[in-house]
């Protein structure tokens, strides 16, 4: 894989980034067609509202290919802070730094815009991820079980607070 580049939305973004949110979470976790709907319904959803001044999406292109993707909705960011949304590398991507430099673009993105903070939800298990949260600030607030998902996991919302 040689040089990826970030930029926003490209024609096949919400497809791609819908596939490879329901091929990773299928294998790893047995999450099936609600999650894979869930996905593509609500981002087709932010992105069809995307406001510049408030919210932000990025993907990671590489060899002309979506291999990673994250967005700020913003919609309520002076009430709850900006949402860290879709944040997810592909398998072959790795390790290849492309998380740090998504995340990266996503929090200086709210800091530029003076939010006060930024949340996300996820689950437990998801360790790479998680590391990456909390080298960038986020902190666990918030964990308990639940379906938001579609199925039944230990449910957990990071806070970064500027």
């Amino acid at each position: 894989m040689k040089d990826v580049k970030l930029s926003g939305y490209v024609p096949g973004a919400i497809g791609r980034i819908a596939e490879l949110h329901a091929r990773y979470y299928h294998e790893h976790w047995g999450f099936g067609l609600y999650f894979e709907s869930k996905v593509a319904m609500e981002l087709s959803e932010f992105l069809r509202r995307f406001d510049e001044t408030r919210d932000g999406f990025w993907v990671a292109e590489a060899e002309e290919r979506i291999v990673g993707s994250i967005a700020i909705d913003g919609i309520r960011h002076d009430q709850q802070g900006a949402h860290l949304r879709w944040f997810i590398v592909a398998p072959e991507a790795q390790g290849r730094g492309i998380g740090n430099r998504l995340i990266e673009e996503a929090v200086e993105f709210c800091r530029s815009k003076k939010f006060k903070g930024i949340y996300l939800w996820t689950f437990a298990g998801l360790d790479p991820a998680r590391h990456l949260y909390e080298k960038w600030g986020f902190r666990l607030c918030e964990e308990h079980e639940g379906t938001q998902w579609g199925k039944r996991v230990n449910e957990q919302r990071f806070e970064l607070i500027f």
